[in-house]
Parts: C-alpha cells; sequence; structure tokens
C-alpha cells in the first residue's frame, strides 16, 4: 500500500511539474524570451518521458528519449552562459540532481562535472559580471546537497533491500521469500489437517516469436494486477521467473486448484489478446502431499508447469507421475 501511494503523489506531481512548464514555456515564448521558452519546453518534454509520468510505459524507447531530452537541455543551459545576462543559468543548479536520478551513477557524474566545467568557462569570458561569483559558489553548494542526498537514496536502498518484499514491476511478492513462505504455509496446513495446492502460471513465450520482449513486458504490471484480482486476501503470489508467476493457495485441493487455474488461464488470455499479443498462458498444478516440503512442492509445480508447455501450451495440468508414452490430452484441464 504504501508503494503504491508513492507511485500516486509521483505521478501526480509529474503532471504538475510538467503542466507548470508548459504553462512557463508559453509565457516565455509569447515574450521573446526564446531560450528560457525552449528549455521550459524541453524540461516539460523530459518529465513526460520519464516512468513517474507513466508507470506502464515500456522501458524502451523512453528511456532513451529521456537521456536525449536531458542532454539538449544541457547542451541548451550551458550554451546560455556565453549570452550575458545569464537568465536561465540558475536552472543549472537542479540539472545534477536531475542527472543523478535519471542516469546511472557514472554518467550522472560526468554531465555534472561537464556542467560545473562549462560554468568555469564562462565565468572567465563574463568579466565585469557581479554575479559570476556567487554563481559559482552557488553551483557547488548544490551539487554538494545533490551528492547528500544520492549518498542518503543509495543508504536507504541497501537498508531496506531486506525489508522489500515485492517486484516493483508488478507488486507481487519477491523470489527470495518464497521458500519461507512456502515452509509456513506447509506447517500450518499440515497442523490443521487442511490441503494446500500451489499453481505455476507461465506465458508461453515459445509461442510467440513475433512479439518483441519489450511488448511482452509492457503488459506486465496488468498480469500483476488481474492476478491480485482473481486471489483471496490470505492467498499469496510470487514472480518466480522473467515470465512466471507462482501462487499458494491454502485450504484448497488439487482439483479445485485446477479450475481457478483454468479460470485464470482464459482471462489472461483474454488480457493478453487485448494487448495485440499473440501469446497464451498455461499452469501446472501441484497439491500438498505427505512428505513434501518447500523445495519438492516448487519442483513439482515446475514439472506440471514444463509437461503443459510440452504438450503445446495454452493448457492446465497437475502434477503426477507421467510416462513419456502417454498420449497428449486435449487443451483444458488435463488430470
Amino acid at each position: 500500500m504504501g508503494q503504491m501511494a508513492d507511485l500516486f503523489l509521483l505521478r501526480r506531481f509529474a503532471r504538475i511539474g510538467c503542466g507548470a512548464l508548459m504553462i512557463l514555456a508559453l509565457y516565455a515564448l509569447a515574450t521573446s524570451l526564446w531560450v528560457a521558452g525552449v528549455a521550459a519546453l524541453l524540461a516539460a518534454a523530459l518529465i513526460w518521458t520519464t516512468p513517474a509520468f507513466g508507470p506502464d510505459r515500456p522501458r524502451q524507447p523512453w528511456q532513451s528519449l529521456t537521456r536525449g531530452l536531458l542532454i539538449a537541455l544541457t547542451l541548451l543551459l550551458c550554451g546560455s552562459l556565453w549570452q550575458t545576462p545569464w537568465t536561465i543559468g540558475h536552472w543549472l543548479y537542479a540539472l545534477p540532481l536531475i542527472a543523478f536520478g535519471l542516469l546511472p551513477l557514472s554518467w550522472a557524474s560526468l554531465l555534472s562535472l561537464f556542467c560545473v566545467g562549462a560554468v568555469m568557462g564562462a565565468n572567465q569570458v563574463a568579466v565585469g559580471d557581479p554575479v559570476r561569483h556567487q554563481f559559482i559558489s552557488s553551483l557547488l553548494l548544490t551539487l554538494a546537497l545533490s551528492g547528500l542526498l544520492v549518498y542518503l537514496r543509495e543508504y536507504k536502498a541497501r537498508q531496506l533491500a531486506p525489508l522489500r518484499r515485492t517486484d516493483e514491476l508488478t507488486q507481487a511478492a519477491s523470489r527470495e521469500y518464497l521458500s519461507a513462505d512456502l515452509h509456513k504455509e506447509i506447517q500450518r496446513s499440515e497442523r490443521e489437517g487442511t490441503d494446500m495446492s500451489v499453481v505455476l502460471i507461465g506465458l508461453d513465450s515459445h509461442l510467440s516469436d513475433s512479439d518483441a520482449d519489450e511488448d511482452i513486458r509492457s503488459v506486465l504490471p496488468r498480469i500483476g494486477r488481474f492476478l491480485h484480482s482473481q486471489l483471496r486476501d490470505f492467498d499469496s503470489y510470487y514472480r518466480v521467473a522473467d515470465l512466471q508467476f507462482l501462487v499458494i493457495l491454502p485450504g484448497i485441493a488439487t482439483a479445485d486448484a485446477a479450475q481457478r487455474a483454468e479460470q485464470i488461464r482464459k482471462g489472461l488470455g483474454t488480457l493478453l489478446g487485448s494487448h495485440g499479443l499473440k501469446l497464451t498462458a498455461s499452469a501446472g498444478i501441484a497439491g500438498l502431499n505427505i512428505g513434501d516440503d518447500a523445495d519438492s512442492l516448487q519442483l513439482s509445480v515446475g514439472n506440471a508447469l514444463r509437461r503443459a508447455q510440452q504438450q503445446g501450451g495454452n493448457r492446465v495440468q497437475s502434477y503426477s507421475t507421467w510416462s513419456e508414452s502417454q498420449a497428449t490430452p486435449a487443451k483444458g484441464v488435463t488430470p
């Protein structure tokens, strides 16, 4: 819930900032402040291409557009330093922080050093300008503050890494917690004498060679939300591979789990088709048996999914002891 609130606020601030910069750009262009107007337009476009504005977008080409706009904005602001007075030079104060937020650490450092070098070079040209020394000291101060904020961000990320339980893209629980959570559910089921099943859902990516990987990954957030809507409050699901999700169903026998998995499979097929992907989903089912532990249950459900995909995909397969000479069953739920 906290991550969803953070994403909501970040998206709201991105929209407000983009709108404010567009208004500023229109005002600057209307008053013949051409450099300021173009800079505001570039900044608005930069916000528009970031994940904060559109979290469901694929990584490419938006990431390349963001970096290209950031470089263009940097060159424009640094070039404006050779035009006196420095009307928009103070915009450079925010560039280091933006760079560290959007670029890898090494590239952000190089961009910040480039800005400092450009300011020092322009400072030597602007002889007689009383604000030139103050401008350098202010830029160095904001650069130091940006470095401090980046350090605190990285420190917080390292401290919170063990507590981060969800995959950011799909909001499913992280794979690192699967074995421990599955072990607890097995103990609870054995203690209370109830059934328990696990479902491993995988996209049949081998059937959709025409669909680019980026197109498939762009729909993963919607798949995560769909799975969440199909499960009970005490069910849990995990992203165990790039295109695979494991669902723990306490209190449900294998036959009932197979019916649930079939409903999910059909729903995923409809969802994928609505996004123009010629892609299907398969599912493997495994119920808890005497002597099973977290590892053996994951192995069983993995074998069930593998069998379903070997039979052509787009089906649900329950785990059992198969023989290789078994006939290929019809699509749907397979015992």
